[in-house]
Formats: structure tokens, sequence, C-alpha cells
């Protein structure tokens, strides 16, 4: 008896086993459907996107992050980050409805978040009758921007800079429209070999990869040959002896990012060369605006300025968040300390520097030195003027900084309410370019290299002391990377050649 009981058990539990596998197996076939037909909407997604930027100067960003050149599974996470930034599932199908509304309609150069398209749309899709009719209402401004014209740029030196802004440069040149990459001046003899180590370092970077496009060495007209179109290298000592117009090149933007040059007098130099009518130093200057792009650009019209700053990468990162803090809770003062990846200005090993402790060896040492980044911000932000304090660590580390900044605020807030101005700030408002909102619990420097923000708000570590009014934010900039779009976002405001642009 006890047997057949057993057996009846047993035939009871197996029928049980294969249902829930069945069950099982059921599921994990959905879930392979699903995601293949994620993944053809992605390369549908792609194409649109590529079509888009190549037929009609459009491009397409995803809360500020860039969609082209980027593959499938990097678009998907793109995706998923958006979604938990603004609390909303942002799916790819959601995307390509919107993508293929932009794409119907005839719409000038410009460039458009589609995160906070398909957001809105959402949250306003009972009031129009389909996502074209949503995406014509929300971009019927585009039409009355002006035609632009496109501007020759000049890169004067071509180090770490130097060749990041040519790969951003050449990798979004699209119809060339906006800027165009002419020349690069260096130092020295110009020959064969000279040349394939230029392309060499251009097409390979130890800290940022390979580059995404093909860089060929043209020794015949001493020039590079990026993505087919040349560029030319010209040799010369002095910015007054070359003649650009020789290589038919006028009315261009200098972008000097020698560090020879830092005052006006130097570097209106490059103005006295035929073919340069702009100038633009990537470091911090004297007697010229020093500019931080989002926040005080506008302060200075090119048509009446021709010579501009970039400010230094560490004022670049710290000075939108301090704004958002200053316009929304006021800071009575407060200190900036930097934890800054090595440069190429320390020494690989123990040796005479001119600083002090940045003759020790770079690779083996965390060394305490000096930033005017604290200072600096009050070029930007007048009302900072005598409130920081500042300090710099080097460390061991080729790329990748991180901003500790500990502020005493006029008014009481909490954890909470900062990340919620915080957000605010990335996602509407004039520093949606500038802010990213980071939502990682197990962010470390080398996950922000590459990213094209130069502020990135580490909303896991913020503390804020008891009183409320106390408070220390953590911001990470990728030193390199993330100045460089800066750069180039201040290059095209100086050039005229600013977008519609929908954030």
């Amino acid at each position: 008896m006890k047997y057949t009981i057993f057996a009846q058990n047993l035939k009871h539990n197996t029928t049980t086993l294969n249902l829930d596998t069945m069950s099982f197996n059921g599921t994990y076939e959905k879930e392979l459907a699903f995601q293949a037909d994620r993944r053809r909407a992605t390369v549908e997604f792609i194409k649109i996107v590529s079509d888009l930027w190549y037929d009609k100067s459009i491009e397409l960003v995803l809360f500020r992050n860039p969609l082209i050149d980027q593959n499938v599974s990097e678009i998907l996470n793109l995706h998923e980050y958006a979604g938990e930034f603004v609390g909303k599932p942002i799916s790819i199908f959601d995307s390509v409805e919107i993508a293929q509304a932009i794409k119907t309609l005839d719409i000038p150069p410009a460039k458009l978040d589609i995160g906070k398209l398909t957001y809105e749309f959402h949250l306003e899709d009972q009031k129009y009758s389909n996502a074209t009719a949503f995406v014509a209402n929300k971009l019927k401004d585009a039409s009355k921007f002006e035609a632009i014209q496109p501007k020759d740029v000049i890169l004067y030196g071509f180090g770490r800079i130097g060749r990041l802004v040519a790969r951003e440069l050449m990798t979004k040149a699209g119809k060339g429209n906006q800027l165009r990459l002419r020349a690069i001046v260096t130092r020295g003899k110009i020959d064969q070999t000279v040349l394939e180590k230029r392309a060499s370092l251009l097409r390979n970077d130890s800290v940022h990869g390979d580059f995404s496009g093909t860089v060929v060495a043209d020794v015949k007209n001493s020039a590079l040959i990026i993505n087919g179109t040349t560029v030319n290298i010209i040799s010369a000592n002095n910015p007054e002896d070359i003649d650009y117009t020789a290589y038919g090149i006028n009315n261009a933007l200098v972008i000097d990012n020698t560090g020879a040059f830092r005052d006006k007098d130097a570097l209106s130099r490059h103005l006295t060369s035929k073919g340069v009518n702009k100038v633009l130093l990537t470091a911090p200057g004297k007697g010229v605006p020093n500019i931080v792009h989002g926040v005080n650009h506008l302060e200075h019209n090119p048509d009446t300025v021709n010579i501009f700053s970039a400010a230094s990468c560490t004022t670049n990162a710290i000075t939108p968040v301090l704004k958002a803090m200053e316009d929304t809770l006021g800071v009575k003062f407060g200190h900036l300390e930097t934890i800054h990846a090595y440069t190429n200005d320390q020494n690989l090993v123990d040796n005479y520097h001119d600083k002090y402790r940045r003759g020790r060896a770079a690779g083996l040492n965390m060394v305490i030195t000096e930033t005017g980044a604290g200072s600096a911000v009050t070029k930007a932000l007048p009302s900072f003027e005598g409130k920081l304090t500042s300090n710099a660590i080097r460390v061991p580390v080729p790329n990748g900084s991180l901003a500790i900044l500990n502020l005493e605020l006029n008014k009481k807030t909490s954890i909470e309410d900062i990340n919620s101005i915080m957000k605010k700030y990335a996602l509407e408002g004039n520093l949606v370019e500038q802010i990213k909102y980071e939502l990682s619990d197990e962010l470390v420097s080398s996950d922000i290299v590459g990213c094209s923000a130069p502020s990135i708000y580490d909303s896991k570590a913020t503390i804020v002391r008891a009183d409320g009014k106390n408070v220390i934010l953590y911001i990470w900039y990728d030193n390199e990377y993330g100045y460089s779009h800066q750069v180039i976002r201040l290059a095209k405001y100086i050039s005229k050649v600013r977008r519609f642009t929908y954030y």
C-alpha cells in the first residue's frame, strides 16, 4: 500500500516538475524572443540615427549621451540609464517611434535629445494624435534658426587635449557644416617618420582606446588623411610665421593647446597670421575671458571678442555644480580638494622640477600641489570672490579625477534636497551638457573615463551634516575627454555654428 502511495506521489511530483520545467522553458523562450526584438529595433534605430546625421545634419543624443557610432549593446545600456535617471522606463521601441517621426519632418540641422522627447511624449501623449504631431509641436522653433556657415579650425599643438579634440572633430564631422579641422601646427621637421608617429598617436591611445576611424600619413603633401579627409601638418616656430591662406584656410579659429601662450599679448600673435580671426586657449588665460561653457559663455559676444580661454578641466568640473548650489541654496564659503590624475608636467622618476613636490615620481606617489581652480571660479561666477580655498593631490592614475567640495550653505538642506536639485539641473536648463547625474553605488575613477560631461555628480556619495548647512559633494571628471568636449562646445559658440538644440 505504502509503495502505491509513494508511486502516486512520485508521479504527482514528476508531473508538477514537468509543468514547472515547461513554464520555465516557455518564459525563457519569450525572453529570448523579446531580446531579439529589442536588438532588431536597435539596429533600425542606429540606421535612423545615421541617416539623420549624414543626410540632414541632425544629431540625436540620449540624455546628452552621444548615439553616433554606438553599437547595439551600448545603445541598450544607455536606455537602461535613461530609465533609471527619469524614474520611468525608456524603451528602444519608444525611441524608434520618436526617431521615425523626426525623420519624416523638415527640420534644419539640429541636436536633439531623444530621451527628453520620449519622456515628455509619455507625459503628454494624450494631447497629440500621434508621435509625429508631438514632435512637430516640440520642434516648431527649429525653422526660426538661421543657417550656419562652416568654420575652419587649426589645432596649434598636438598633445593630449589636441589629439582628443581632433578625434572628436573628425568623428562628428558629418557633412562638414560646423567645425572643419583643416590643419595641425607642430614644431620641428616633418618627414615620413614624424608623420607616422603623429598618425600612430592619434590612432592609438593607452587611456581612451583606439580611434574609431582611419588615419593615414600622406608624406608627399605633409598631411594626415583622417577618415578620408586631408588635414595639413604645418611646422612653425612662431604663430606669425604662418600663412594659412596658402592652404586654402580662411577666417579660421586657432585652438591653442601648447600651453606656451597664456596671456592676451602672446595669444594675439595668432591673429597676425593670414587666415585667422579667432583664438581659443585650452588653459586658464590672463587678460582674456575665461569661459566655462554653459555658465558664462553668453556674457562675451564672439562678434566683439577675438580671444577666449576655456579655463581648466577642474574649473569646468566644479563651476556648474557651484552655480547650481549658489542659485538654489546660496554658498557662504567652502574648500575644494581635487584628487587629480598625474599629467605630463610631472616626472616619471624623481628629478628636478620648478614646483615643490612635483619632481617626485608621478606613478609612485600621491603628490600635494597647488591648484588655481578655486580662485578661477570667480572669473565665471564673480559671487564666489574670496569664498573658496583650494588644493590638489596628484595621484598615480593616468586619467580620471575627483573634486571634493566642502561647502557652508546659507539655507538648510538634506541629501534628498541636494540630489533633487542636481537631478533637475542635469535634466533641464542651461547646464544639461555640463552636469551628469550618476546613480551607481559602485562608481570608481575608471568608470568615468570617456564621459563627455565635464562634471559628474556622485549622488550616492553626498554628505550633509546634522545642522543641514554643511555639505560635502563629490564631483568626478574625465580631465581629458570631458574637458575636450567643453573646448569644442565653446569653439562652436565662438564660431557661431551652434545648431538648434532641444534639451
